[in-house]
């Protein structure tokens, strides 16, 4: 897979106060294309980040609708993947690439 593919499939980091905390298990979460499968999450972290992964776990968070000063619009559907890291591997994720 190529490189221009992995930045595809990996979106952004999700950088919330529970992801923080899933940091001290050796896990990260990413928000990743709605497409994208657990083999290719996997190898774009792996390929990206040079660490080892143990597991992927995928959450697919529909869009609500919502009103804004009395106008209706939907939300977009969002995926996130939370990536289990091996011991001894770490991403810091307010760095960059």
């Amino acid at each position: 897979m190529s490189d221009v593919k992995n930045y595809d499939v990996i979106v952004k980091p999700v950088i919330t106060e529970k992801a923080t905390f899933a940091s001290e298990n050796n896990q990260v979460v990413f928000q990743v294309a709605i497409g994208a499968t657990k083999p290719e999450i996997r190898a774009a972290v792996e390929k990206l980040f040079k660490v080892k992964v143990t597991a992927v776990n995928t959450i697919l968070t529909k869009g609500k609708a919502k009103r804004f000063r009395g106008r209706m619009y939907k939300k977009s559907n969002v995926k996130k993947a939370v990536v289990t890291l091996q011991e001894g591997h770490s991403i810091d994720v307010t760095t960059g690439l």
